[in-house]
């Protein structure tokens, strides 16, 4: 859309969000976010919380929650109403943080004039390196715009894995994610990537009965074109195997089959199942600059509660958020015949998701914390939770303030991440 570009110098953000704030000022006006580390911060420190002192407006529990209804969620509500008195939302001050790099808001403007879907909406074209469309019309630009999501070049984070069960018990699961970025290397375009999106090395370090398992990804972005590639390594057979079902409602890797495989990240891989559907904008109170969640160094016994995580030191505010209704395509399957997704107009992460049943009950709700990590600068999450409804388990996961905290300046490269690359790390 060229004739639109000026606009992302104007009433538009670099990203494509309203600029503005709302009517009544509790959604502030962007103004460019949180760019730059603060004064003292050293890559591989906890992130220190821009907003140390503030204190909750307000709290909405079982009690009151139908009184800030128009700003929650069904899945919002049917946790309220679940959990009772120990399941609550402290509401903060907005702060519209979002920032990243001014080369991606270049090419977000350049792929806000030539970009484009695929004609089955499975792939894009005409994009580079930026978001790929600024402007979005649909549903499935608005996931796009999740999937390519700028999250650093080279990443290596250690993710705390937490499955609890109704009662609180919980196993818990440590993972080494390194991810290298091939979308957003400079200068890269889809035909020198080879639509390659990014490599994901995955390796379990505990518990004893897991640590050794590699999981090798080769993620597409046109995955009608070319399916993921996925590689396993089993240290008890010490070979490498492929594995064609890492892909849609499959059971994730330690998750005790409480998270499948595209619900990572909120949402990950083909979209081809289902049709996506926009439903607009609205102002939710949403997960957001969870710096007390990311720097907690609270024991797992603590923070892990019956149906929930301790809600105690996670922070919401008022955001605008798109929301997209994702239903099942005629012929197609999915444990999930509908998700209902919620994602921020600042950075286009997913924030919430409501997953629902084969008879139209809400099964599962899933909450993104994110924080910036300005070092990069990108908006990601410091920790995923997925909420069975029904069973009252839960999996939570990244926690990435314990035993290291990620790092964004990775020089990684391809052949770190082939399949030779993951039988010899597998046989050391």
């Amino acid at each position: 859309m060229p004739d639109q570009v000026a606009r992302l110098q104007g009433d538009l953000t670099p990203t494509g969000a309203l600029r503005a704030g709302n009517a009544d000022g509790s959604i502030p006006a962007w103004n460019g976010g949180i760019s730059q580390p603060p004064e003292g911060y050293q890559p591989g420190m906890v992130h220190p919380d821009p907003f140390v002192g503030e204190k909750p407006l307000f709290r909405i529990n079982g009690a009151n929650a139908r009184e800030y209804a128009s700003h929650l969620t069904p899945g919002q509500l049917a946790m309220l109403d679940k959990y009772g008195d120990s399941y609550f939302l402290e509401v903060y001050p907005t702060h519209r943080s979002a920032a990243f790099p001014q080369r991606i808001y270049d090419k977000t403007a350049a792929n806000g004039m030539t970009g484009h879907l695929t004609q089955d909406g499975e792939g894009v074209l005409d994009v580079a390196e930026g978001f790929p469309f600024p402007f979005p019309e649909s549903g499935r630009e608005l996931i796009w715009n999740h999937k390519l999501k700028y999250k650093g070049l080279g990443s290596v984070r250690q993710i705390n894995l937490i499955n609890a069960t109704a009662r609180g018990d919980y196993q818990s699961v440590k993972i080494r994610m390194e991810v290298m970025s091939q979308y957003h290397q400079p200068g890269a375009t889809l035909e020198s990537i080879d639509n390659r999106l990014l490599y994901v090395m995955q390796t379990i370090e505990s518990p004893a009965r897991l640590a050794g398992t590699l999981v090798l990804v080769h993620e597409s972005v046109n995955q009608a074109l070319q399916p993921r590639n996925v590689w396993t390594f089993n240290p008890s057979q010490r070979r490498v195997i492929r594995a064609p079902n890492v892909a849609y409602d499959n059971p994730s890797t330690a998750t005790d089959g409480l998270s499948v495989s595209d619900m990572a990240d909120m949402f990950n891989g083909a979209m081809d199942r289902f049709d996506w559907t926009l439903q607009g904008r609205r102002e939710i109170y949403v997960p957001y600059n969870a710096y007390r969640a990311h720097g907690s160094d609270a024991d797992y016994q603590d923070m892990v509660l019956p149906g929930h995580l301790d809600p105690t030191p996670l922070r919401y505010e008022l955001h605008r958020v798109w929301v997209v209704e994702a239903t099942l395509r005629e012929g197609s399957r999915h444990i999930n015949p509908r998700r209902t997704y919620y994602l921020d107009e600042d950075s286009y992460q997913i924030l919430l998701v409501e997953h629902y049943d084969a008879r139209g009950r809400l099964w599962r709700f899933s909450e993104a914390h994110p924080i910036m990590y300005y070092e990069v600068p990108a908006l990601w999450t410091t920790l995923e939770t997925h909420h069975d409804l029904q069973s009252g388990r839960y999996v939570s996961y990244r926690q990435d303030n314990r035993n290291g905290v990620a790092q964004f300046d990775m020089d990684l490269s391809a052949s770190q991440f082939s399949p030779q690359a993951l039988r010899r790390k597998g046989r050391r």
